[in-house]
């Protein structure tokens, strides 16, 4: 099903992906396509494929990227917000690297779950951080990459492997009916969704040693959930 639905897809797309990849050509200096190694089923590695959306020698060199990064072009914007960077990830669906839905490749060298499925263009987690560049703008720069390791990537995992754990024909149809909307209406409710799936889990996880958590992180943790607690997204 996977290769079928990517084939229609790279076939029903092919004018946006040729529109967008002029728009990549004309806006920024540099290649139309972003590839980078990931990790794939059973730790085999593999070659993603996005439409480049950053200068990579502007900014920082930090691999998280946040919202108003000066290494992301202004057609690199509207691409992230829209999700059409993704397009090209139909082609590693039909390669065989990737399905629809499941967990999100990750960097070989950040990759600490073992995955028994293949990676996905969309999944629990995807959903969940849809807008996760705009949420983590909220966390200080210097506090940025604790944050993450501590909170935002522990989370993720944790939705991977309740993913992996549970997955079903209906349960993946609605992930995809999902991503669709989201990628087309912007939610309000999905900051809040990021910060209540983070709070979720901590709050299930076992007690920490002390001091493993700074008072910071944890203190923009607390304010960001006030902060979009009027738009709590319950279905997660």
């Amino acid at each position: 099903m996977d290769f079928t639905v990517a084939a229609l897809a790279l076939i029903v797309f092919l004018p946006v992906m040729a529109f967008t990849a002029a728009l990549v050509r004309l806006g920024s200096p540099g290649p139309i396509f972003f590839r980078q190694k990931r990790m794939g089923r059973h730790g085999r590695e593999f070659t993603l494929f996005k439409f480049r959306s950053m200068c990579p020698k502007k900014g920082s060199n930090s691999s998280i990227t946040v919202s108003g990064d000066a290494r992301i072009t202004p057609v690199g914007a509207l691409l992230r917000r829209y999700k059409l960077d993704e397009l090209p990830q139909f082609w590693n669906v039909l390669r065989g690297d990737m399905c629809l839905v499941g967990p999100r490749p990750k960097l070989p060298h950040h990759e600490a779950l073992h995955m028994a499925c293949r990676p996905g263009i969309t999944g629990a987690a995807t959903l969940a951080f849809r807008k996760e560049e705009e949420f983590l703008s909220e966390i200080p720069e210097d506090q940025l990459e604790t944050f993450y390791e501590l909170f935002v990537k522990p989370a993720k995992a944790h939705l991977d492997l309740e993913y992996m754990r549970t997955a079903s024909f209906s349960s993946d149809l609605e992930i995809v009916w999902r991503t669709a909307t989201a990628c087309l209406f912007s939610a309000d409710d999905s900051l809040a969704e990021s910060a209540e799936v983070i709070t979720q889990y901590e709050s299930t996880r076992s007690a920490a040693p002390e001091g493993k958590y700074s008072s910071i992180s944890i203190g923009h943790l607390i304010a960001a959930q006030r902060t979009y607690s009027s738009g709590l997204n319950q279905e997660l």
